[in-house]
């Protein structure tokens, strides 16, 4: 029987890990900050909480992982590596650009792990209903082990290539879902300062060449003035530095312009707008509501 790790149960990992039960595997979870609601929420749809890295690992044959930056990755992971059983595989979800995976997946490898390097896009939604979309770089074998759990998480699987070819697609996803995010709040502060009602915007437009995942599933979030983090603005800042390390000198105006909305308003209530979810990149513009 496959026992399965999943090492971060925050708002994507809680859901991710419910949706491997709900598929009918034994999920043990473990999180780094153990009274986080979310990992209430994973133990309430049948996740086995761990009180330590240990237990969590030590015999899982798969190991899955959704942390927040590098450095995060690089702790846990390799920390896992010296508990986890001979021949494990691990399968990481966080966004850490291509050096950072190749580096982790080298580490792995050498000692005798798999490593397959899966970011996700579809936000919490899409972790919540298991619709995500799962890009996964690594060794075809070791995709085609994992494949039956991502599918009970993700509704697009791609193999990508080699280590490092998953987060290069998911950089690539990172600046069309900012792109998205700025044309959403333009278009809508547009059609405010025209005196029409933005919800038509949202309806009519959804339905045309315009429409985008951002338009449908956030556009009216930012009506209602919701701005609970799905994919917090400051997980979105670490992906568009990434992608500015990715890019080097070539231009890169829509990731500029985007990094600085999500800095403008990351900086708003003290520090605390980066919590919120990238929609309220739409204070920037003026509230669609007001």
């Amino acid at each position: 029987m496959t026992q399965i790790a999943f090492l971060g149960l925050g708002v994507m990992g809680s859901a991710m890990a419910a949706n491997l039960v709900r598929g009918g595997a034994t999920v043990t979870g473990w999180n780094r900050t153990a009274d986080r609601p979310t990992v209430a929420q994973a133990a309430a749809a049948g996740v086995t909480i761990a009180p330590d890295l240990r237990s969590a690992v030590e015999s899982a044959t798969l190991i899955f992982s959704c942390l927040g930056d590098m450095p995060d990755v690089e702790q846990v992971l390799l920390g896992a590596a010296t508990l986890a059983p001979a021949g494990a595989l691990f399968v990481d979800f966080t966004t850490i650009g291509s050096v950072g995976a190749i580096a982790i997946g080298q580490s792995l490898t050498a000692q005798g792990f798999g490593f397959l390097d899966a970011p996700v896009s579809g936000g919490d939604v899409g972790a919540q209903r298991g619709t995500l979309t799962i890009m996964v770089g690594g060794d075809p074998a070791a995709f085609d082990r994992a494949q039956p759990w991502l599918a009970c998480m993700g509704q697009t699987i791609r193999h990508c290539g080699p280590i490092g070819s998953g987060q290069a697609v998911k950089l690539c996803n990172q600046v069309l879902a900012a792109g998205h995010m700025m044309a959403l709040c333009e278009a809508l502060a547009l059609a405010q300062s025209q005196q029409i009602d933005p919800q038509l915007v949202v309806e009519v437009c959804s339905t045309g060449a315009a429409g985008s995942w951002a338009l449908t599933n956030l556009g009216p979030k930012i009506l209602d003035q919701d701005f609970a983090p799905g994919f917090a603005i400051e997980h979105m800042q670490k992906d568009l530095r990434l992608v500015r390390e990715a890019t080097g000198d070539r231009p890169a105006p829509i990731t500029d312009l985007a990094d600085r909305v999500f800095s403008q308003v990351a900086a708003l209530d003290g520090g605390q707008g980066a919590k919120q979810g990238t929609q309220a990149a739409s204070r920037a513009y003026g509230q669609a509501t007001d």
